[in-house]
C-alpha cells in the first residue's frame, strides 16, 4: 500500500470545520471584553472561493484574514463567520452645555422680572427637553486596533483547526484512494491473464463455426484459419489498453506519495482510467473479460468520486 512520505505534507480533503471561541479586551474605561466566536466550514469547489461575514465595523481587517486564508488554501468554498456578543451597556446621559446655559439665562431673566419669585431650580432645568441627551462611548484608535487583532488571531487560530479537519479528512481519503486503487491494479491483473487466453479461445469458435457452416464436407486451409483468428486477435487485443492503465496506477500512486495539492491532477487522471476501461469493454471478445471491464468501470467509477474530495 501507498503511503505519502515522512517529509510530505498529509494529503488534505477539501472538506473541514473549525470553530474558535475568544475575548476582545475591555476598554480603559473598566468596561468587560467582548466574546467573539470564528465558525469556518470549506466544502468541494472547482477552486478557491473564501466568503467572509464580519459585523460591521470590522471591515477594516477582511483583507488581511482573506490574504492569509489564500496563502493556506488551495481549493474548496470555504465561509468564514464571526460572532461578536454586543455590549448591554445602557447609554449614559450628559448635558448639552450650550442647551443648558440658554435655559439657565431664560430662567434667570423671567425669575427677575417676578417680584419675590424663587431662583431656578436644577432639577427643573434638566427636565426641559434638550437639555439632556444621550452618548455613546467611542472607541478610541488603540481599542479599535486592540479588537482587529483579536479578531484576526482567532481566524488563524480557526484556520489552523479547519486545517488540521482537512488533513484528518485527507488521512481517511488516502486510505479508500489506495485501496481503490489496490482493487483496479488486482483487476487489470486478472483482465491480462483472460486477455492472454482470447487468441486461441477464437480459434476454437471460429473453427467450431466453420465446421457448423460447413457440415464437415469441406475443410478450410490453417493458414486461411489463422489468417482469420489473427485478424480478429488483433481488433481484441486490449494489451495496449492494459498496459496504459498500469502507467495511469502508477502515476496515481505518485501524486498520493506527493503529499501536495493533487486533486486536479488525480481527477484528470481518473479520466484517463475510465478512457481505458471503456476501450477494454468495446474490445473484449469473451464474456468474462466484458465482466472484468465493468468491474473495473465500477472501480475506477467509485476513485473518480472520492478523488473530486482531494484539495
Amino acid at each position: 500500500m501507498a503511503t505519502a512520505t515522512p517529509d510530505a505534507p498529509p494529503l488534505s480533503s477539501m472538506t473541514g470545520f473549525a470553530r474558535v471561541d475568544g475575548m476582545i479586551p475591555g476598554g480603559p474605561d473598566g468596561a468587560e471584553g467582548l466574546p467573539f466566536a470564528w465558525e469556518l466550514r470549506s466544502v468541494n469547489g472547482r477552486g478557491l472561493d473564501i466568503r467572509l461575514r464580519l459585523p460591521p465595523g470590522l471591515d477594516a481587517v477582511e483583507p488581511a484574514l482573506r490574504e492569509a486564508a489564500q496563502a493556506r488554501l488551495k481549493r474548496g468554498n470555504v465561509s468564514a463567520t464571526l460572532t461578536v456578543k454586543r455590549e448591554d451597556r445602557a447609554p449614559r446621559l450628559v448635558v448639552d452645555p450650550s442647551a443648558l446655559a440658554q435655559a439657565l439665562r431664560l430662567a434667570l431673566d423671567v425669575a427677575d422680572s417676578i417680584p419675590g419669585a424663587p431662583p431656578p431650580r436644577a432639577e427643573a432645568l434638566l427636565a426641559l427637553p434638550g437639555i439632556l441627551r444621550t452618548e455613546t462611548a467611542e472607541e478610541s484608535p488603540a481599542q479599535l486596533e486592540s479588537r482587529r487583532a483579536a479578531v484576526q488571531a482567532g481566524f488563524l487560530a480557526a484556520l489552523d483547526g479547519l486545517l488540521a479537519s482537512r488533513r484528518a479528512e485527507g488521512a481517511r481519503l488516502h486510505a479508500i484512494l489506495t485501496t481503490l486503487l489496490d482493487e483496479i491494479a488486482a483487476l487489470r491483473a486478472v483482465a491480462m491473464a483472460e486477455a492472454a487466453t482470447q487468441p486461441e479461445a477464437q480459434r476454437a469458435r471460429l473453427a467450431e463455426s466453420l465446421a457448423a457452416l460447413l457440415g464437415g464436407e469441406r475443410r478450410v486451409a490453417e493458414e486461411r484459419l489463422a489468417q482469420e483468428v489473427a485478424l480478429l486477435a488483433t481488433k481484441s487485443d486490449v494489451r495496449e489498453e492494459l498496459d496504459r492503465l498500469d502507467a495511469h496506477l502508477h502515476a496515481a500512486r505518485a501524486l498520493l506519495a506527493s503529499g501536495e495539492a493533487v486533486g486536479r491532477r488525480l481527477e484528470f487522471l481518473t479520466q484517463e482510467f475510465v478512457r481505458e476501461a471503456n476501450t477494454l469493454c468495446s474490445k473484449s471478445a469473451s464474456i468474462p473479460l466484458t465482466r472484468i471491464g465493468l468491474d473495473l468501470k465500477a472501480a475506477i467509477e467509485r476513485l473518480r468520486e472520492q478523488a473530486a474530495n482531494v484539495e
